[in-house]
């Protein structure tokens, strides 16, 4: 299996870049401080913890053989280099975290360190977070407030309620496609024993909570930008509404067949494109 087909684009697009992105627009739009070489030093930190996230999930995934209950000729279980990647990326993406953190101090430090127990322990023992029931909590505060503020101190320095505020939109649009992803998945994770909030609650009800939770991140710019917060550009995340309408469409028609599923995941990815993106693009400019 090649690095590229390991790491999938998503995670780097969508879940990984953008929240690091927004943090440095918050800096540069709203508090007016950049630094270019402290931005792409950065930049290669999450490049690499991203990495890390996808090779241990694939690997991990692949020895519960959670892709594998229904047909277990399909794939083949992973290899061991695969673990060995991801232990690679992980070290790699610390010695980048330190390095900075001589530079911004230790708050560097706590943003690294939180995000590296959500990472590492996503599906990774002995913790497991995802069989737990707090892998959407894992992730949204991963891709919401850990990166988005660590980005910020990276620029800044400093800690902004505002920018938490704005920290928001991320976290709930992922935390609404970790939702969406399990659903077609509903049978694997209930058999080999992953406790997610899909398995908890059902696939219709699970259909109802990620909406629900991509409407509150596309609630936050409008709710900000009244309150003074934001500026009134940031209402571009509402971009993204009409692509949440399709996925609902299509969501409530299809959610208890998989294969037919699969455009109700893809607007959302859309949407967490385009609503996590012009918001980061409204704050920058």
């Amino acid at each position: 299996m090649s690095l590229f087909s390991l790491v999938r684009y998503r995670f780097f697009l969508y879940a990984g870049l953008l929240p690091y992105l927004l943090g440095a627009a918050w800096a540069h739009g709203i508090e007016k401080a950049f630094r270019p070489g402290v931005f792409w030093l950065g930049f290669l930190g999450i490049f690499f913890a991203v990495a890390g996230v996808e090779a241990f999930n694939e690997y991990f995934d692949s020895r519960m053989g959670t892709d594998r209950v229904f047909n277990p000729e399909d794939e083949a279980p992973i290899s061991d280099k695969v673990l060995w990647l991801g232990l690679f990326a992980f070290a790699a993406a610390a010695g980048v975290g330190l390095s900075l953190a001589v530079q911004g101090g230790w708050p560097v430090l706590l943003y690294m360190g939180l995000g590296g127990l959500a990472a590492v322990f996503y599906v990774g023992p002995p913790i497991r977070w995802v069989y737990r029931g707090l892998g959407e909590t894992m992730i949204a505060l991963s891709y919401g407030p850990w990166m988005t503020l660590g980005s910020l101190h990276l620029q800044t320095g400093r800690f902004s309620w505002g920018a938490l505020l704005a920290s928001m939109v991320p976290a709930c649009l992922i935390a609404a496609l970790a939702v969406v992803n399990e659903i077609p998945d509903y049978h694997q994770d209930r058999l080999v024993g992953k406790r997610n909030l899909v398995v908890r609650l059902g696939r219709r009800n699970g259909v109802a909570l990620y909406l629900a939770l991509a409407g509150v991140g596309l609630a936050v710019p409008v709710l900000g930008t009244l309150a003074g917060f934001f500026p009134p550009f940031a209402l571009l995340a509402l971009a993204a509404l009409p692509l949440l309408g399709l996925s609902a469409r299509s969501a409530y028609a299809t959610y208890e067949e998989p294969r037919r599923f699969v455009p109700a995941v893809r607007y959302v990815v859309l949407a967490y494109l385009v609503g996590t993106g012009g918001f980061a693009a409204a704050l920058f400019l």
